[in-house]
């Protein structure tokens, strides 16, 4: 029976994009998929071109943001290792060791833009990194 003191139960909201969950689910994965780099170490680039060359024909939404977050993953990586060898170098002037904490804290950074690009793109939302060069377009 229905208690009269609590609201109606509203029926689940249609996506507003027109998106399907499937392709909102695997433009997540595609997100999400970079942080088995934690693991593996390559996987950074490896989940999301996997689940690029998988969709690019049939979901061009779960698609895009894996380009997307391809393109980011390989960024990512190149300014880590330019930050990591500035500061090596600068290491034996004695001031790189004020860079080392900057690595750490792209490596956080990394963290949190691929969690929010994956929770944006699970909404219906493209999501664009910054400091990203498009590589594949």
């Amino acid at each position: 029976m229905n208690d009269p003191y609590l609201p109606p139960s509203a029926p689940a909201a249609p996506p507003q994009s027109g998106l399907s969950n499937e392709e909102r689910t695997w433009a997540l994965v595609a997100h999400l998929s970079a942080l088995t780099g934690l693991f593996t170490g390559f996987g950074a680039i490896v989940g999301p071109l996997i689940v690029w060359l998988i969709k690019k024909d049939t979901m061009p939404y779960a698609a895009a943001e894996a380009k997307e977050a391809l393109n980011f993953n390989i960024s990512w990586f190149l300014w880590t290792i330019i930050l990591s060898a500035v500061a090596f170098v600068l290491s034996f002037v004695l001031i790189g060791f004020l860079l080392w904490p900057l690595v750490f804290l792209l490596g956080i950074a990394w963290l949190i833009l691929c969690i929010v690009a994956g929770v944006q793109a699970n909404d219906g939302r493209g999501y664009r990194y910054p400091l990203t060069v498009r590589f594949i377009s």
